[in-house]
């Protein structure tokens, strides 16, 4: 009787723990300055920015260096 009691407080006390969690993370989030529309735009537009040039500037490289492993090659260097 005595260690079901135990294993009940036990279940009682992660309870309250999870509730208490779940209640800190919704006040954090109404603490949260979020950012406006303009500046959320902004953010997207550089990001796709930079991950194109990223990928533009991978593609070069990678074909000069496929180019020059190649001509490499011809002449067994």
């Amino acid at each position: 009787m005595v260690n079901e009691q135990k294993k009940s407080a036990v279940a009682n006390r992660q309870q309250q723990a999870g509730g208490d969690f779940v209640r800190g993370v919704f006040t954090e989030l109404r603490r949260v300055t979020w950012p406006t529309r303009n500046e959320w735009v902004s953010a997207t537009v550089l990001t796709l920015l930079l991950v194109v040039g990223i990928g533009l500037y991978t593609y070069v490289l990678d074909q000069f260096f496929g180019w020059l492993f190649g001509w490499l090659h011809v002449f067994n260097i």
